[in-house]
């Protein structure tokens, strides 16, 4: 076809110029003008559609500098001879083959990685009405208006300093709020350059094994753990050591025999991760005196220490340490919302260059923008009104969840790890993991229940049937629903369908 007997249609969306712009190109690509052809002139396409020349001149400029077509002198617009979109054209049937791609040749780090234990599942199938899934935010108590208010205000404040890189270990002001909120809240020992933000406190934990840890080292891990410090030190090659926790937290006397040539243990001493054991303060000191003893570091993740409901805040082992044992943890993600990804670590000087240095090349630095809205939020006291907004909200929904359990399951099931955080755990007497308490799961969520196994959080899953259940994300009463409908589901009865809740909708 030649352009002088084209027919051109617009599709009618947004300029005229990109329309044409537009249809020319995919006329192009699907071989509706022979190779090297003629485009149509300026003038006749202009008066075909009805637009000014200067449109159709504009049109044919994009088509130019983007590759689709060339000059000639004095003869008008041809098609290109070689199209830019040509390599992303699937290649013709006849030589694509059905020869199994080779697998790759992997690094050591991305063969641990691979493997099926260490690679979690990301929730981001679709949530059940009744969804008990730990990590939720709690939304309702999230300060929408304050948040949408700061964020714009920043953003007006906006120059090109802004835009520039910053430093690794994070933006000043917000390292200076930090250490500065530390140090009344956990009775943190620290400074603003002993702190490291970090893309959530899952960065912390791998800049720490980046730092600190060799293959083959050994690491002491809680038994149970947070899946993530495991996926951590895996992935750096360490030998990992689970040590039991009992009514007082990690069972520090076993270090001597099973961890003497540990480098590092990784605990959760203030909420265990997952039990909700609180470490106590003999196990703390002696804790200190073993890291002291064989120069290992203790990491101490305070991944949710503001939500505690029966006692006072526990202080941080951090506060008790006078040696440089001890990498402090937290998160902001957390308290404010997960999509946030700030974290931060408060380490001994002598690591503070170590981990600059890893942080620096693992992603050069933390989003300044957030990282400025943030350090207003904590400055002006936003952050600290949100905790306690959130406490007293998750006070309400744990309240509700007990009361359900104790209504609808009764003797049927235990509960530990409830006095703080944003979980619980529930073993279900008389029933063992494996293939029952798959069933269980799966009945559950055919009646809109979303309930989580509690063996991905062992290295050696107890034969128990046990359940882990997050409660930030729901409101009391989809929480007493929830329990209602699993009771049912436990006793093998059918659940009635019902209208299921909708959550109350938010500016």
């Amino acid at each position: 076809m030649t352009g002088t007997n084209v027919l051109v249609r617009l599709d009618g969306r947004g300029p005229a110029y990109q329309q044409i712009y537009r249809t020319l190109r995919a006329m192009i690509l699907a071989g509706e003008f022979g190779k090297e052809s003629r485009l149509p002139a300026t003038r006749a396409l202009a008066h075909q559609l009805g637009v000014s020349r200067n449109i159709v001149l504009l049109a044919y400029r994009h088509l130019l500098h983007e590759g689709y077509a060339g000059g000639k002198t004095g003869s008008g617009t041809y098609v290109a001879p070689e199209l830019p979109d040509a390599i992303l054209q699937a290649p013709p049937r006849d030589r694509v083959t059905s020869q199994a791609p080779t697998a790759p040749r992997l690094s050591a780090f991305a063969r641990r990685l691979a493997a099926p234990s260490l690679v979690q599942k990301i929730g981001r199938d679709r949530a059940a009405p009744y969804d008990f899934r730990y990590g939720l935010p709690v939304a309702d108590a999230f300060p929408f208006p304050l948040w949408r208010r700061l964020v714009a205000s920043q953003a007006r404040l906006a120059s090109a300093e802004s835009l520039r890189y910053g430093g690794p270990e994070g933006y000043p002001p917000l390292r200076e709020a930090i250490a500065d909120y530390l140090r009344r809240s956990r009775a943190v020992d620290c400074h603003a350059d002993q702190v490291v933000v970090t893309n959530g406190s899952q960065q912390a934990l791998d800049l720490a094994a980046r730092v600190l840890v060799d293959a083959g080292d050994r690491v002491v891990l809680e038994e149970p753990h947070y899946p993530g410090a495991r996926e951590a030190f895996l992935g750096a090659g360490a030998r990992l050591i689970p040590v039991p926790v009992d009514g007082e937290g990690l069972e520090v006397a076993r270090l001597g025999r099973l961890a003497r040539s540990a480098r590092v243990v990784s605990v959760t001493p203030s909420h265990q991760f997952p039990t909700g054991v609180v470490m106590s303060l003999a196990r703390r000191l002696a804790l200190l005196r073993w890291a002291e003893d064989t120069g290992a570091y203790v990491i101490e993740d305070d991944y949710e220490s503001e939500f505690r409901y029966e006692r006072r805040p526990v202080e941080a082992i951090q506060g008790l340490d006078r040696r440089g044992r001890v990498i402090y943890l937290g998160t902001l993600s957390k308290v404010l919302f997960p999509a946030l990804r700030l974290g931060y670590v408060v380490l001994p000087e002598t690591l503070v260059g170590p981990f600059r240095a890893a942080k620096w090349v693992a992603d050069r630095q933390t989003s300044t923008f957030f990282q400025e809205v943030v350090a207003g939020l904590i400055r002006d006291g936003h952050f600290e009104r949100h905790v306690r907004r959130a406490r007293a909200m998750l006070m309400g929904r744990r309240r509700a969840l007990l009361e359900a359990i104790r209504t609808h399951l009764g003797n049927a099931v235990e509960v530990s790890g409830s006095d703080a955080g944003l979980h619980l755990l529930m073993w279900i007497r008389g029933m063992r993991a494996g293939t029952s308490l798959d069933g269980l799961i799966k009945r559950a969520a055919g009646a809109g229940v979303g309930i989580y196994p509690i063996a991905p959080y062992y290295l050696t899953p107890p034969r128990q049937a046990g359940l882990f259940l997050g409660y930030a994300g729901l409101d009391e009463s989809r929480i007493r629903i929830g329990i209602e409908r699993l009771a049912t589901v436990l006793r093998g009865n059918q659940v009635t369908r019902r209208p299921e809740l909708r959550p109350a909708r938010r500016a």
